[in-house]
Parts: C-alpha cells; sequence; structure tokens
C-alpha cells in the first residue's frame, strides 16, 4: 500500500487514500468503483466526492471524501515526452467546478513552490476558463487537453501559473520527469461542484494508452456475472467466474 499526496487545490490540501495492486496499469483509491455499463462499452470507472454536514463544515475541517484514478507511468517519461490526456466523462451527480475533475500530472526534477513537497500539473476538466457548468447526464469528450491551445495549471512550480498555454508550459518544464498521473474528483465542499460530485469516466488515454475499464480490479468484480462484462488486459474473455477469479490471483 501506498498514499499519495496530490498537492493544494483551491487552498485545501487532499490526501490520497492507500492505492490497491493493479493488473491493468491503473488503481483506484478513494470513493472510486468500477460501474455498468460505461461508454458504448461494458464498464467505466466512477468517482465520487460527499460532503457531511454541507459546504461550511466540510471547508472548514476537510471532512469531505474524494475519489480518483491512479494511472501507471513508464519510468523515465519527461513532461515534454507526456503528450495525451483525454476522456469520455458523465457527470452522474454535480458538475465540474472547483478544481475537480482534473488530471494531476506528478512531477519531479524541477523546483516546486516554496509551500509545495511534491508538486503537480493540473489539467482542469470543462468548459474553459472556469470549468464550470459540466451538463448532467451526458457523455462527452474532453478532446486531447495537452494541446497548443489548452490552458493547464503550473502554479505548484517556480515560474509557473495557475492558467498557462500548454505549448508555452512544454517550452518552461519539459525536461522536468512525469512520476505519475492521477484522475481526481474531490470539490463537493464547493457549491458549485454539487454535493455529491459524481463522474464517470471511460476510454481514458494517457499518453497513447486507452484504459476502458474492462479488466477486473479486485476478484469481487468477478462475481454476480461481473466475469462476463470483463476481459483480461490482452482483451480476451473469460470463460466462467471461477476463470476471472484466478486471473486476478495470478496474473494469468
Amino acid at each position: 500500500m501506498r498514499f499519495r499526496d496530490v498537492g493544494i487545490v483551491m487552498g485545501l490540501l487532499v490526501l490520497v487514500g492507500p492505492v490497491s495492486e493493479a493488473l491493468a496499469g491503473y488503481s483506484l483509491f478513494g470513493d472510486a468503483q468500477i460501474v455498468q455499463p460505461g461508454n458504448a462499452s461494458p464498464n467505466a470507472v466512477q468517482i465520487r466526492s460527499t460532503c457531511p454536514g454541507g459546504s461550511a463544515m466540510c471547508f472548514t475541517n476537510n471532512s469531505f471524501t474524494f475519489g480518483g484514478v491512479d494511472f501507471d507511468i513508464p519510468a523515465g517519461t519527461t513532461f515534454a515526452d507526456f503528450t495525451t490526456l483525454a476522456t469520455d466523462y458523465m457527470f452522474a451527480q454535480g458538475s465540474c467546478g472547483a478544481g475537480a475533475p482534473r488530471f494531476q500530472i506528478n512531477i519531479a526534477g524541477c523546483t516546486p513552490s516554496p509551500t509545495i513537497t511534491d508538486p503537480n500539473i493540473f489539467v482542469y476538466i470543462g468548459p474553459p476558463p472556469n470549468y464550470t457548468g459540466c451538463p448532467p447526464n451526458v457523455w462527452a469528450n474532453t478532446g486531447d487537453l495537452l494541446e497548443d491551445g489548452n490552458l493547464i495549471d503550473t502554479s505548484q512550480l517556480v515560474g509557473g501559473s495557475q492558467y498557462e498555454p500548454y505549448s508555452a508550459a512544454v517550452i518552461q518544464f519539459g525536461s522536468c520527469m512525469v512520476t505519475g498521473v492521477q484522475l481526481v474528483v474531490d470539490s463537493s465542499w464547493n457549491p458549485l461542484a454539487g454535493n455529491p460530485q459524481t463522474v464517470q469516466a471511460d476510454n481514458v488515454n494517457i499518453d497513447g494508452t486507452i484504459y476502458t475499464f474492462d479488466q477486473p480490479q479486485t476478484k469481487e468484480q468477478c462475481k454476480k456475472g461481473g466475469w462476463e462484462v470483463t476481459t483480461r488486459t490482452d482483451n480476451s474473455t473469460f470463460k466462467n467466474q471461477g476463470d476471472c477469479v484466478s486471473y486476478f490471483n495470478t496474473g494469468k
């Protein structure tokens, strides 16, 4: 198990809980789970943030919940090498706002701002420039968020800014190392985002690798017919529930 500090967003420090080991190149954390159906596919990932007691209490004591997906990144990847971030997404509850949903690109090898220990580059999802007002119950696609015309948040790095053109960020921070990427939802404390804030994501493109969430994350997903709507990482299907459970236990 490991813990990741995902940084300060809109003045809040968010700590991500224990991350499970995964067979499929990603791990779920916090209030995230695989759901059916996806966007024209068997599965999607559902990521949720809740705010017990209302926004004023959550903002004061950081009692809101959060969730996300942690994606594996090959060692030695620089920010200049990392060229694609995209996803299909749908709001089942709430909307975009207050910094979520977002991709977080974990950065090493560049100087962080004085108050930051482990810096991130944030890539927000939703209509720019405010990234608010996403419609409910409609699948949409972000397009590639790492293109010249898009804005990203590099404010956790010395010399960065909250809204910087991607092309300028590559010139400035292209040599920084990318050590991880997460898709995060954690803004139910803000009325703009709603309480709960529940997002489903599918066909996530992390630097050219497409994640459909159709592989089992835990052996529990093989049960109650789950083996029929999941596949191995090579997209081969399971013969029965036992075959699926065996794959989780052995990777074969």
